[in-house]
């Protein structure tokens, strides 16, 4: 297993697109509906790659993105949205998310975004175990 990823969005079509994906890619999929599953997840397991869908029942990914950064403040967080009329570019940053992708995604860029961001937390792994 090359790592563990989580997504948090309310349509299960789009879960099951990244953890198919992702699972051929070699990576653990955690995959849930909604932003309390996520941070009961989150309380659990120690998940540094994020994917939040910004339009979610109840808590949306602004605030639940809020909510991780408080406790998981190295993590790579990934904003989703099919709406992207409705969240800007600017919020997302404020909120603490690393990038901003609109759906559909393609499967190599699920891919290629999942990979960068494992390569990004070892890179900061080695550079935190290593005395200067």
């Amino acid at each position: 297993m090359k790592g563990k990823v989580l997504i948090v969005d309310d349509d299960a079509s789009v879960r099951d697109l990244f953890h198919d994906v992702l699972t051929d890619d070699g990576y653990e999929v955690c995959a849930v509906e909604d932003g309390p599953q996520a941070l009961t997840i989150l309380e659990e397991e120690a998940i540094q790659v994020i994917f939040l869908d910004l339009k979610l029942f109840g808590m949306n990914g602004i605030e639940l993105c809020r909510r991780i950064r408080k406790t998981s403040p190295l993590s790579i967080i990934y904003a989703v949205t099919g709406w992207a009329a409705l969240f800007e570019i600017e919020e997302c940053r404020e909120a603490g998310f690393d990038d901003y992708f609109v759906k559909p995604l393609s499967v190599d860029r699920i891919s290629r975004s999942v990979d960068d961001a494992f390569e990004k937390i070892e890179r900061w792994n080695v550079r935190t175990a290593t005395p200067v």
